[in-house]
């Protein structure tokens, strides 16, 4: 079976600026608490925490799917998210980490993001 990478779908643009959220607060268009930024990945604070602990971690580039991601991008994500988890003390004591890939797992906005959600017992299954 041979996979092949969904096909890229421009971001909707308005005057040459991007409509998506994400890409507006990474650009300091909208505010956002940042926790963390490096040369491809942004995080910042949940506006809806979930858990006592409960950041984004984005790639800076706009990319809407998993499949549109490169492995360094994907490697800035995860490494970000250990870095902050181990920052924000939930490390040892666990933390969750979270994809929501397209309409029927939830996702509210169409820029990949992983959630990282800890400080309290994180039940299973969510949702």
């Amino acid at each position: 079976m041979r996979i092949r990478a969904a096909p890229k779908r421009a971001e909707k643009r308005k005057n040459g600026m991007s409509e998506c959220l994400f890409c507006k607060i990474i650009a300091g268009q909208i505010k956002g608490e940042k926790v963390f930024e490096d040369e491809l990945t942004f995080a910042f604070k949940d506006i809806n925490p979930q858990a006592p602990v409960h950041f984004l971690v984005s790639p800076k580039r706009h990319i809407n799917t998993i499949a549109e991601a490169s492995g360094e991008e994907m490697e800035h994500i995860f490494k970000a998210a250990q870095k902050l988890a181990e920052q924000f003390g939930t490390s040892d004591s666990g933390f969750r980490m979270v994809i929501n890939q397209g309409h029927n797992a939830g996702q509210a906005v169409p820029h990949l993001h992983v959630h990282v959600l800890g400080g309290r017992p994180l039940a299973w299954p969510p949702g």
